[in-house]
């Protein structure tokens, strides 16, 4: 799985200086620091949500294209307001969910999701915010349908934190690949240990890893 094209938002948006750090990164890898010459500065996508409606957000997004599990997720905003209300979505009949385009096991996911926020059990962004990376990956992943890479994009994009590394992501796995010249893509063991040298930045070098599978599809790279 990988993630979305980032919004138009600019770097100073980011609770850290995402320039210095793509600095940083081309300094420590010249290979990638290629890729950040040819893409320029990163515009990476920060959106400071809620927990409740970040979480909401993701679980519809998953394995779906942007134009489809957009007008989904628009759909469940106007049935359950915007923000969506986790009482609605908690009392709501499967058939009321399923006829926004949510799957059974989305619709379930949200249900969950929504009982969490009543119930007190899902941190609120306050509180994330305090919370160490691996400490968010377990308080999210305990959600139904959300898993860590899910858990790892909040850190990334919705909580702002400069060194999440997802070696579960393929997007990653390929850019490192088409960085590195390798014949084969790494495994999640030996992205991790490839993602050392880009401490305490990983989340910009995936970002950028992101872009150089962009720059390969357009016949721009490797």
């Amino acid at each position: 799985m990988s993630a979305a094209p980032p919004d138009d938002l600019r770097p100073d948006d980011l609770p850290y200086d995402a320039v210095a750090a793509s600095q940083a990164l081309a300094r420590a890898d010249p290979a990638l620091g290629d890729v950040i010459a040819r893409v320029g500065p990163p515009v990476i996508r920060y959106r400071p949500a809620e927990t409740f409606d970040a979480l909401l957000r993701s679980v519809v997004y998953q394995q779906l294209s942007g134009k489809a599990a957009a007008t989904i997720h628009g759909r469940v905003l106007a049935a359950f307001g915007d923000p969506a209300d986790p009482a609605a979505i908690a009392a709501a009949p499967d058939d009321a969910l399923r006829a926004c385009g949510l799957s059974r096991a989305k619709a379930a996911a949200l249900r969950d999701l929504a009982g969490r926020r009543l119930d007190g059990s899902l941190p609120d962004r306050p509180a994330l915010a305090q919370m160490p990376d691996a400490d968010v990956v377990e308080a999210l992943t305990a959600v139904r349908g959300v898993g860590r890479w899910t858990a790892e994009m909040v850190l990334m994009f919705t909580l702002g934190r400069p060194d999440v590394w997802p070696t579960g992501d393929l997007g990653v796995r390929e850019g490192h690949r088409i960085v590195s010249g390798a014949a084969e893509r790494p495994t999640p063991r030996e992205l991790e240990a490839a993602g050392e040298r880009y401490r305490p930045w990983r989340s910009v070098a995936a970002w950028y890893l992101w872009r150089a599978v962009d720059l390969h599809r357009a016949g721009g790279a490797g």
